[in-house]
């Protein structure tokens, strides 16, 4: 069966990518320490002592862990073509398909750990109460492990030099931060940026996990982020493979930012329909208001 080799193919890649990654100080420190200067920063100065308040900030710790491997795997691959490496790994059985998955694969092995961690010390130390929806808040990780990686892995694919990629990166990643509710909850954001939010990919992961996270839904509430966190992924995943370039010098198809806008159409479609039934700015409104004293009676504009 030629999907067993395959699968041999990505699993090597993927211990391989591993062990490299570990051997890298950079890695560490952006993977472990930046993480739990998050954690520390949102929950333990903006929590204010509440527990009742830490399940919703842990949730944009959570969300900036999941995110932060859309950058870094873009930036890896983009790396690994200029040095080439992976034209080395052109002469081998690999095809593009393992490589891309090995990506993904050990990112997700590597980052699991890292957010169980943040769970340990947001009870250990921030005294949290309950763990939310466990079941919500694993499908969400898992999903936002390969919605974002695989989106990092088209930049990569569709820019020339790291200049360019690190640029396109800062602008999506800025977005991603300032118009998710990751760092400023949705419901205190002018209108009309919760409006551009509902097309935003990051939006869905940080609702979601807001949800969950204070026990307000479990799976069933959150469905229409899952599914467009899964249909992204597979979107994104053949995009990539598509678009794929072993060497620095192969030029970038005319079409392909087309092709790469594809993975978005499940947020573009989704964000139609959030306009105009407005679930995820009034589920986003009521995780917020969960966490308010009850001596506060100010309402966050609509």
């Amino acid at each position: 069966r030629p999907e067993a080799p395959r699968l041999n193919h990505a699993w090597t890649l993927t211990k391989i990518r591993m062990r490299l990654a570990l051997r890298n100080r950079a890695f560490i420190v952006f993977s472990l320490f930046i993480p739990m200067m998050f954690l520390f920063l949102f929950v333990g100065f903006l929590a204010h002592d509440d527990p009742g308040a830490v399940a919703y900030r842990l949730a944009s710790v959570l969300s900036l862990t999941v995110m932060g491997s859309f950058w870094g795997l873009s930036v890896q691959l983009v790396t690994f073509r200029e040095q080439g490496i992976l034209r080395r790994f052109r002469l081998t059985p690999v095809g593009a398909g393992a490589m891309l998955a090995s990506s993904i694969l050990s990112n997700y092995i590597m980052t699991l750990p890292i957010v169980l961690l943040e769970f340990w010390v947001a009870r250990l130390v921030f005294h949290m109460q309950g763990w939310g929806n466990v079941m919500g808040v694993l499908a969400l990780v898992t999903l936002g492990m390969t919605t974002f990686p695989a989106l990092g892995l088209i930049i990569a694919s569709v820019t020339n030099t790291m200049q360019e990629t690190q640029l396109i990166n800062q602008l999506l990643w800025w977005g991603f931060l300032l118009l998710s509710g990751a760092t400023i909850p949705l419901p205190i954001l002018p209108a009309w940026v919760q409006r551009v939010a509902l097309f935003v990919p990051a939006t869905y992961l940080v609702s979601g996990l807001q949800t969950v996270m204070t026990g307000r839904g479990g799976i069933s509430a959150i469905g229409p982020e899952l599914l467009a966190l899964a249909v992204s992924t597979i979107l994104a995943f053949a995009v990539s493979q598509q678009l794929f370039r072993w060497d620095a010098e192969t030029k970038v198809p005319r079409r392909a930012k087309l092709w790469a806008a594809c993975a978005l159409i499940p947020f573009l479609l989704l964000g139609i329909w959030e306009t105009a039934n407005n679930r995820l700015r009034a589920s986003a409104l009521m995780d917020y208001m969960s966490i308010q004293p009850r001596s506060n009676t100010t309402q966050p504009g609509k």
